[in-house]
């Protein structure tokens, strides 16, 4: 598909169905989005998607995706061309991952996709290779490899860190390929993001922010997007990001390939999914509500002002080699890391309120072990890849339960054994009863150091409904003896 003919009947052979028809026939979404009409039956399919059982969709229609096709040349199998098959080999990857089994074929078919995945499941190369592979055979084939670059994908990102993250993946998987990538985001000048536009861009990866800014200054066209990827958009709408999305999402060419990730499916984000979709493909891979089996969970319950110590404590600990601790706020980070180091613990911050430089010579020295410490809140966490990371410390339990999964899913990847250590103290009670009954099943209790006072080590027991069970009233009953006050006139005694 050349950029300045974006119809879809051009398409080049090379991207025709498994069934011998063109592309164009086997997506309704195209001929839909000619007649500008949505139905309501792919409403409800759309709406529904994330409730799907992990595993394959459509596993008839795809039949490389059956599970026990795991061999050298796994991602060949897929529809991976060799070039970038060997690209992903070298990146370290010898198998694919169970969403990158369920998303790769649909997606170099041109299929819209709903996926419902959460960080360390592989879902960045689930979507990068047939990006890259659809992008560099039009480029081939449509005869442009000469000319001028207009941007062809566009991939939103709710933080600098994920956006940073995301385009590394698109340079190291694409290093082999013609195409360019850059990444553009706030806290940093203008200046050099424009130079790189200005030479052109095949795939740009952004945050809302800093692309509405440049969309302001006529450095950013979107006219000759192709495939438009939006991804964490649960962060995005915790960030406060939608209306800048739906903004961004106006300019964009109405035919088009959409993927949309996100590791929850509040209403919002299924309305959003609604609204940018065409009869999608849905994957759901390792839901939200379940936590990783090699990660080793248990909670320690202490007040709250002997926090700060234990964690000093527990950091004695040789084997915490690695450690990503977690507060609610910006603040307690800082005030953490300031507390830290008067126990001799060296360690970073990275949050919102830190420059792009210190938050990115934070991570880089978390990457190379050269700090041990890592302080870091819910939304600076995303897009955080550290491979090792041996303990996850939620020195504040969050108050949203699903939080606590991405965060512990910073350990135990790749099947490696991982340690999730949680401080409770008596105002957190129901942050963590909200949080087993996501996961189902209690969380272990641990004991404390010797010398640390303990909060109420048991939680009020529960019936099957998560209930607390009847209290009995306090203090004496009323005189008439009952629930309800008598109604009418006292009768006078007889």
């Amino acid at each position: 598909m050349s950029p300045s003919n974006p119809n879809p009947k051009n398409r080049p052979p090379a991207n025709r169905r498994r069934d011998g028809r063109s592309s164009d026939s086997a997506l309704p979404s195209q001929r839909r989005r000619r007649n500008g009409g949505r139905s309501r039956s792919r409403s409800r399919a759309t709406a529904s998607a994330p409730r799907q059982a992990a595993g394959v969709p459509h596993a008839n229609k795809y039949p490389a995706l059956e599970s026990g096709s795991h061999s050298a040349d796994a991602f060949e199998a897929l529809g991976v061309s060799p070039t970038l098959a060997r690209a992903v080999h070298a990146a370290g990857y010898e198998t694919p991952t169970p969403i990158q089994e369920a998303s790769i074929a649909p997606l170099l078919e041109g299929r819209d996709l709903l996926g419902c995945a959460q960080t360390g499941t592989g879902k960045t190369a689930a979507f990068a290779l047939p990006i890259l592979d659809r992008l560099a055979n039009r480029r081939q084939d449509d005869g442009t490899s000469r000319g001028p670059r207009p941007i062809r994908t566009l991939i939103l990102a709710p933080t600098r860190e994920l956006a940073i993250q995301i385009a590394d993946s698109f340079c190291k998987y694409g290093r082999n390929t013609p195409l360019r990538t850059a990444v553009v985001f706030g806290g940093v000048g203008k200046a050099p993001q424009v130079d790189q536009l200005r030479r052109g861009v095949d795939v740009l990866v952004a945050t809302p922010g800093r692309l509405i800014d440049l969309m302001g200054d006529g450095e950013v066209r979107l006219d000759a997007v192709e495939i438009f990827v939006l991804d964490e958009a649960d962060r995005m709408l915790d960030m406060g990001f939608i209306r800048d999305v739906r903004r961004i999402t106006g300019k964009l060419p109405r035919q088009r390939q959409t993927l949309l990730f996100s590791a929850t499916m509040p209403g919002e984000i299924r309305e959003l999914a609604h609204e940018l979709l065409d009869d999608p493909i849905s994957v759901a891979v390792d839901p939200v509500s379940s936590a990783s089996e090699p990660i080793e969970q248990s909670v320690l319950f202490v007040e709250k002002a002997d926090k700060p110590e234990l964690l000093g404590k527990l950091l004695e600990d040789p084997e915490m080699t690695s450690t990503l601790v977690f507060t609610r706020t910006k603040h307690g980070a800082n005030r953490l890391v300031q507390k830290l180091e008067r126990f001799g613990v060296q360690a970073a911050a990275i949050h919102g309120n830190k420059s792009q430089t210190a938050r990115q010579r934070a991570l880089e020295s978390f990457k190379a072990g050269r700090l041990a410490v890592l302080v870091a809140t819910d939304i600076a966490a995303r897009g955080i890849d550290v491979k090792g990371i041996s303990h996850v410390v939620n020195f504040e339990l969050p108050n949203e339960p699903e939080s606590y999964v991405h965060r512990i899913g910073r350990t135990g990847r790749a099947g490696r054994a991982g340690i999730a250590i949680a401080f409770c103290d008596r105002d957190e009670r129901a942050f963590l009863r909200s949080i087993e009954r996501l996961i189902g099943q209690n969380i272990q209790h641990a004991s404390l150091p010797e010398g640390f006072r303990p909060s109420v080590a048991v939680a009020p027991p529960t019936n099957e409904r998560n209930e607390r069970p009847p209290q009995r009233r306090r203090g004496p009953r009323p005189p008439f003896g009952g629930n309800r006050r008598p109604q009418g006139r006292r009768q006078p005694r007889r």
